[in-house]
């Protein structure tokens, strides 16, 4: 494979990130907002992906993954949901903090270490926040899923993730006893506030989420 670099990774796995659960493939724009830089770097970085196979792409078009780049970035994915597992399940982080940890160390863990960090956790299928965890070879099992913000009323279904995008969103739910695995009913899904039914400990809970907050969340079909 081509070699790559921390930036590169970054770009890869913002690419995959983007097209993991809807269909759109990403833009340019889009790509430099998600990453905090300017335009004229992401002109210069999809060249250079480009030039070594890892993306397809056309002058002011969307950016889209070779398979050579969706099994790189499928490595970096990797990486980070086993480390924000790891850091929740081991080490006493929250779910609203492991996201810009595991920024940092994706760039710098070992194989070695990863395979063991995957052994010690019992080689996990999710990570805190729901999203399913690539194996070694780059297989990736994803359950069919519908987003909240876009289910009808009577639509009940299980969390399967919740976007990690917002610590505020996270926090928020978890207040609310919100996880993947929580099953849902959707009471009301007209109002600006999206009413729900959730079953928390094993009791019903009227819930009032934000259509921001519903937009963050994906149930089963």
């Amino acid at each position: 494979m081509p070699a790559t670099s921390p930036a590169i990774e970054d770009y890869l796995k913002t690419v995959y990130a983007y097209t993991e659960w809807q269909p759109d493939a990403i833009t340019p724009s889009v790509l430099a907002g998600r990453l905090g830089v300017a335009p004229s770097s992401v002109t210069e970085m999809v060249k250079k992906m480009a030039s070594a196979g890892l993306v397809s792409h056309v002058p002011y078009g969307a950016v889209r993954l070779t398979d050579t780049g969706l099994a790189q970035a499928l490595a970096v994915v990797r990486r980070h949901r086993l480390i924000e597992t790891w850091l929740v399940e081991e080490m006493g982080y929250s779910w609203d903090e492991v996201h810009d940890e595991a920024e940092i160390l994706e760039h710098a863990l070992s194989d070695r270490l990863l395979e063991a960090i995957d052994v010690r956790l019992g080689r996990p299928r999710n990570d805190p926040h729901g999203d399913p965890i690539p194996e070694a070879d780059g297989t990736l099992e994803r359950e069919p899923a519908l987003l909240l913000a876009e289910a009808p009323a009577g639509h009940r279904g299980t969390v399967l993730r919740i976007s990690d995008r917002d610590p505020s969103v996270l926090r928020e739910l978890d207040e609310s006893g919100v996880r993947p695995g929580t099953e849902l009913e959707v009471t009301d899904a007209a109002a600006d506030r999206f009413a729900v039914t959730a079953a928390v400990g094993g009791s019903p809970v009227d819930l009032a989420l934000p259509r921001e907050t519903a937009a963050s969340i994906w149930v089963t079909v």
